[in-house]
């Protein structure tokens, strides 16, 4: 079962609606649905909360390491509370999938994703879940820096908005270890058609 569900992002205002904070913006809303609130704790870097569900405690954080160290807050707390790498979920932007779609996956390389390099070398292991939100890409490698530093346009916001929604469906598959089940969850739930435009008064 996952017991740590960590959302990547940057710490402060002026990075709080960037792209690079979708996976902060995921644990927002699962702490929303849990009616949790995330609190500064400083022995893990991060904000965090702790649940119980089902007898088991689950904890969610959002590191306020700045996203290239990401992987000393993910690394602490799973070593104090000995969580293993694959009871590890990461949500985080994805550059290589459209906004509105997200996918799940365990392991893998870091693609070149610092928050992600990070966790990697912290915990000294790549067996950990991702939830990859797509971001979109802006076509030009050299503009990847400002892309993911920059605002969403509305309604690639409003896609990754609704993405999330729909990804929290699996959350009870993940916290009952049945990861195939929230795979399935979380790739088959398509997002929404978009409505046909009315036709004109005549």
């Amino acid at each position: 079962m996952i017991k740590l569900f960590v959302g990547l992002g940057n710490p402060g205002p002026d990075y709080e609606a960037t792209r690079h904070n979708a996976g902060f913006w995921w644990i927002d809303a699962l702490a929303r649905e849990w009616k949790l609130q995330l609190n500064v704790e400083k022995g893990y870097w991060g904000l965090m909360a702790r649940a119980t569900v089902g007898g088991q405690p689950v904890w969610l954080l959002e590191p306020l390491t700045f996203m290239n160290a990401s992987g000393k807050s993910v690394a602490a707390l799973a070593r104090f509370f000995k969580i293993a790498p694959s009871e590890i979920l990461v949500a985080h932007d994805e550059l290589d999938i459209a906004p509105g779609q997200v996918k799940l996956k365990l392991g893998g390389s870091h693609a070149g994703h610092n928050g992600l390099r990070d966790i990697h070398a912290q915990l000294g292991s790549a067996d950990y879940w991702r939830l990859r939100l797509g971001i979109g890409h802006p076509g030009v490698k050299s503009e990847v820096i400002h892309w993911v530093l920059k605002k969403p346009s509305p309604d690639h916001r409003i896609a990754i908005e609704q993405c999330i929604d729909r990804s929290l469906k699996a959350v009870p598959a993940m916290l009952a270890g049945d990861m195939e089940k929230a795979t399935m969850l979380v790739h088959t739930d398509k997002p929404p058609r978009p409505k046909p435009p009315r036709p004109a008064e005549v």
